[in-house]
């Protein structure tokens, strides 16, 4: 297993903007992945969260081969019926009442953050336009969302940044107290902060902070890229702390893998989002809007956000108990099938070992190993899983007791 160092190849023509694990991945099914050589990998990377419903779902692609012999792209000009279809079903199971839909989450959140701008601006007639978001927060790579992400890495190199954006200190109600003022139009918010380590939001500060923006007139924005789509244990983080959110950020699991994002919002923002005023020209198009349709059907129909919450459950009390015994462990975390192990020492030695042993999972941050399997993912595989990961810590620091976690 695990065979090669490197992927051979004479020259790559790509720009390397990615720090590529060693595989080459060919195949999927299901919660498993195969590489070029036919070794096996039990998968709780799910693409980032992507393949929430394990990798090539069948009923999915039925519904995009169906699509494929009709139609696969048409302009927004004119009117898409399945376009429509879709946007009904997400209006149905959400607070939301319109939808934008475009490519990626960093697109839906540009355009989350254009319509705050423009909703004061040209509905309301201030001349508001801040956004407040979170240190440790991520909102994606334009230059708009990187400047709206709380964290420097991702900034390097490329100032200078866009004006209009403020970091709070996540779970701080004064911090974001003292960030408001006459400018502040939004408020942008994970819910369980992914990338940086899955941190989460305590519930008593996003009641605080929803009673503010209220107070304020400001607008409640929350980035469910991640954590939307059953990943948390509910089809939308949101309706776990009992809020009612102006903007919805989607992406990532909403079709399966393919390319796809949406901004959900209220009623009251249609004049801000008026004819001209944002575009996409892929956002829409019929082939990912027939497998976003699929995915979510096939979501609802066989109770995933409940699995999800049940399964999500039984690995956290798992881990929690398998691996109070390594000091290096300093705390397990998690909503869902969200879950962060966090280690008192970097993580990037520790996920190659993993992989190597057959188990695919990512970094949140430079301390924080990262399972996110799909939503079908069973209680075998969640042993199987942590039994690799035991496997690996007993190898690399050997039996030991007196962590609490």
């Amino acid at each position: 297993m695990y065979k090669k160092a490197v992927v051979n190849l004479k020259k790559s023509y790509l720009f390397p903007t990615y720090n590529k694990f060693p595989l080459t991945l060919v195949r999927g099914h299901q919660t498993t992945l195969w590489d070029d050589e036919g070794e096996s990998y039990l998968d709780f990377m799910a693409g980032l969260a992507v393949c929430n419903l394990g990798h090539v779902p069948e009923r999915v692609k039925t519904r995009i081969q169906e699509q494929l012999e009709q139609l696969w792209h048409v302009s927004n000009l004119f009117h898409i019926p399945i376009q429509e279809e879709f946007a009904e079903k997400l209006v149905t199971i959400s607070c939301a009442e319109l939808v934008f839909f475009c490519n990626s989450g960093a697109e839906a959140n540009e355009a989350a953050i254009k319509c705050a701008r423009r909703y004061h601006q040209r509905v309301l007639g201030n001349n508001r336009y801040e956004i407040i978001t979170f240190e440790q927060s991520f909102h994606g790579r334009t230059m708009t969302t990187l400047t709206a992400t709380g964290q420097e890495k991702v900034k390097d190199g490329f100032l200078p940044l866009p004006e209009g954006f403020v970091h709070a200190r996540f779970n701080d109600i004064q911090s974001v107290r003292n960030s408001i003022t006459n400018k502040t139009a939004a408020v942008m918010l994970e819910l369980v902060q992914g990338e940086s380590g899955v941190h989460l939001a305590e519930p008593k500060f996003v009641f605080e902070l929803t009673k503010l923006c209220k107070e304020e007139g400001i607008l409640m924005i929350v980035d469910e890229v991640q954590t939307g789509i059953g990943r948390t244990g509910s089809l939308f983080a949101y309706e776990q702390y009992g809020i009612d959110p102006d903007m919805i950020t989607l992406a990532k699991g909403l079709a399966s893998g393919l390319p796809i994002g949406a901004m959900l919002g209220k009623e009251k923002l249609k004049e801000a989002f008026s004819v001209g005023s944002h575009a996409s020209t892929f956002g829409g198009s019929p082939l990912p809007m027939a497998a976003g349709l699929a995915t979510i059907e096939i979501l609802l129909e066989d109770g995933l956000s409940k699995q999800a919450q049940q399964t999500g459950a039984y690995a956290l009390d798992k881990l929690r108990k398998e691996l109070k015994a390594y000091p290096v462990i300093r705390a397990v975390r998690g909503l869902g099938l969200l879950i962060g192990i966090e280690f008192a020492e970097a993580v990037a030695p520790i996920i190659q070992k993993l992989h190597q042993n057959g188990l695919l999972v990512l970094a949140g941050g430079t301390h924080v190993i990262r399972f996110m399997p799909s939503l079908y993912v069973t209680f075998d595989e969640i042993d199987q899983a942590i039994d690799i990961l035991n496997k690996v810590l007993k190898e690399r620091n050997g039996s030991a007791s007196g962590a609490a976690i």
